[in-house]
């Protein structure tokens, strides 16, 4: 296979075509999270803002309005972390991701020691069954059914880790409370779930994503083993780039790789957005020198902004009465046409975060 020598500015831009952050795009909801697989929110808030970003004129009631018809839904998807996806997405690669027991006991280590993992998996499907409920809630219910177990936490996260399940949206702002309620998946969306593995399938919408990649990266982003081997097995149908640190990269032959010398316009990222977090060598989106400063020591990840195309600080919003402040900490010195942009674009996001303040300014 001939191969193509692709930059990092040139890795950049592609990744930025495929995130939508290149150009705002007016398509659907639905479609615009399908295209991004699947969305980290871990809060409620963060896909939110990622869907502000990429959507022109987006309406976050369309958002939660698709939540309430079961088209969209937030539930545990890669690496065990709540994800937003469409719904025909999470029931044909729930079984792909799903951590399973095995997922758990990578976290608990010997607190999973003399479980009875499947009693304790069937009980809390039993729990979710008659009726939506929060974690908390299904703790206590295993603990009563188990009380010999001292580990209350332990049989919750096994649950969390090895069973299908949506989180039900309610009528807050961001669609869902701090402490969301929980139900299961194939009830929740009146659908039977794909019960094979697709690896390959989902390999391929990664690539569509966040390619040029390596199995490496797929990895980084999805928890999954067998990266490699799938990744092979789909050679003869992808393209082969090696950047600039001779690493072989693989891509959809169609896939968007603009010029490096498109221009990439000021962007606001999400907290925990899978754009900073989805390849091993993250340099094509953030410096390695910066990363310290994104994601803490409790695994937070900051929200950030982008100045021509790379990750240029963080910023984070305050609310007092009808005054709302977005602060940013910048990483670089950045030039007046630069602040300027990053204020007209601040300001535009504030108003969608704090619709009901009167007073907005960006320090």
């Amino acid at each position: 296979m001939a191969q193509t020598a692709i930059s990092r500015r040139a890795l950049n831009r592609a990744l930025l075509a495929r995130q939508m952050l290149l150009q705002r795009v007016e398509d659907p909801v639905e479609e615009v999270v399908g295209r991004l697989v699947a969305m980290q929110a871990q809060e409620p808030r963060p896909p939110f803002i990622g869907l502000w970003s990429r959507i022109a004129g987006f309406d976050r009631a369309e958002a939660i309005r698709l939540l309430h018809e079961r088209r969209l839904v937030r539930a545990s998807t890669l690496r065990g972390t709540l994800h937003l996806m469409t719904a025909a997405d999470y029931a044909a690669f729930n079984a792909t991701v799903q951590q399973g027991p095995e997922g758990a006991r990578a976290i608990l280590k010997d607190r999973m020691d003399g479980l009875d993992i499947p009693a304790v998996i069937a009980r809390a499907r039993e729990l979710f069954a008659e009726r939506p409920q929060t974690f908390t809630e299904i703790r206590t219910g295993l603990a009563k059914a188990f009380p010999n177990v001292q580990d209350d936490r332990a049989m919750g996260f096994t649950a969390r880790m090895s069973l299908p399940l949506a989180a039900v949206p309610d009528d807050t702002p961001w669609g869902f409370r701090a402490d969301p309620i929980f139900t299961n998946a194939d009830t929740w969306l009146g659908k039977e779930l794909n019960a094979q593995a697709d690896i390959r399938g989902l390999l391929l919408r990664y690539l569509a994503a966040f390619g040029p990649a390596t199995a490496g990266d797929f990895q980084a982003w999805s928890a999954l083993k067998g990266g490699k081997e799938a990744m092979e097995s789909l050679r003869p149908e992808l393209v082969s780039l090696r950047d600039d640190r001779k690493r072989e990269l693989f891509d959809l032959p169609d896939a968007p790789r603009p010029s490096e010398d498109v221009p990439a316009p000021v962007r606001y990222i999400a907290d925990y957005d899978n754009l900073i977090l989805s390849h091993v060598d993250r340099t094509r989106i953030v410096a390695d020198e910066h990363r310290p400063r994104i994601v803490s020591k409790n695994l937070r990840v900051a929200a950030t902004f982008l100045v021509d195309g790379f990750v240029a600080g963080t910023w984070q919003t305050t609310a007092k009465k009808k005054a709302a402040t977005l602060t940013l900490s910048p990483f670089v010195d950045l030039g007046k046409r630069t602040l300027e942009e990053l204020e007209d674009e601040g300001l535009r996001l504030l108003r969608f975060l704090e619709p009901g303040a009167s007073e907005y300014s960006v320090q």
